[in-house]
């Protein structure tokens, strides 16, 4: 289906180095929660702030993948983005840095293998790494059929959930089809998010945006009663300062991968599963001594899910 691949296709999640910038200075006010998204009141309710989301974790504890023989790794030379904060940016010092930079970083020490990290244009990563100019991809590459053709993925490590937003007065801890039935729906014409809601959200009044900017400020103005659409790009705007304080998260995550994609993951040469499954191993130990949650927390000071 064409609007599949409409704004998940490369996880390109449309926000400002700014908006960052102010979540990233209260990160650390974050409390670490367990488990999936927390769990909402069956009723809806407004004038509520929606509870706090949980910390992901795309690893279940029942399935500990075995370590690899690894002897055969000398060195992984990462591949990752020029120009896409948080995930991946130049640093003050002229080195790569971000989530995904820091991740890689994480992914080498528990391997315990030197690692080298090169940015490229994201245009041009694939045909690096099948051209052998790097051995995997961490660059916040959505996982879809098309790519699954031509690399090797890992397990998802983030997914690029879809959420609601409302006006802070008239926030909903839970939202289902039937209590949105005659309410203003905003979102970005052509996506996923729009399809999703045609095909779901049948009762609802769905009115079409060109882009972010015209979506966001019906909200503001109250045009809508919500709006849907990427809640990692939703997350920073409703922290950051575009939004005026004027918007919060309604209900939780809605992850349906037909809809919003199999997740991010980090992407090998076909036929790498040394490297993969060395890489599967290293990423759930990360998460299993915690640095996960604690890198995730550093970066993203509201949670998408």
């Amino acid at each position: 289906m064409p609007y599949l691949n409409v704004q998940l296709t490369n996880a390109r999640l449309h926000r400002t180095v700014s908006a960052w910038l102010v979540g990233l200075s209260i990160a650390s006010a974050l409390t670490v929660l367990g488990g999936n998204a927390a769990q909402a009141q069956t009723q809806p309710r407004t004038a509520v702030e929606a509870a706090p989301q949980a910390v992901p974790g795309f690893w279940d504890p029942r399935r500990r993948p075995d370590r690899p023989d690894m002897s055969r790794l000398t060195v992984i030379r990462f591949l990752t983005e020029t120009d896409y904060p948080p995930f991946n940016f130049t640093g003050p010092d002229g080195n790569p840095a971000g989530f995904n930079v820091d991740l890689a970083r994480a992914l080498c020490d528990e391997i315990k293998i030197s690692c080298t990290i090169q940015m490229r244009r994201f245009e041009t990563l694939v045909d690096a790494i099948t051209s052998n100019r790097g051995d995997a991809i961490i660059a916040s590459m959505a996982v879809t059929p098309a790519l699954r053709a031509r690399l090797d993925f890992t397990d998802p490590y983030y997914r690029a959930p879809a959420r609601f937003v409302s006006r802070r007065d008239a926030v909903m801890p839970e939202i289902r089809p039937e209590y949105l039935e005659g309410k203003k729906v905003g979102v970005i014409a052509g996506t996923s998010h729009e399809a999703y809601l045609k095909a779901m959200f049948t009762d609802a009044e769905i009115k079409s945006y060109p882009n972010d900017d015209a979506l966001r400020l019906a909200l503001r103005r109250s045009e809508v009663d919500f709006i849907f659409g990427d809640a990692i790009s939703l997350a920073f705007w409703i922290n950051g300062t575009d939004s005026a304080e004027c918007c919060a998260f309604s209900g939780g995550p809605f992850v349906e991968s037909r809809y919003f994609g199999e997740g991010i993951g980090i992407a090998v040469r076909k036929g790498n599963d040394l490297l993969r499954t060395s890489l599967n191993w290293a990423l759930f130990r990360i998460w299993e001594k915690g640095r996960f949650t604690d890198l995730w927390l550093r970066y993203f000071s509201i949670s998408p899910f």
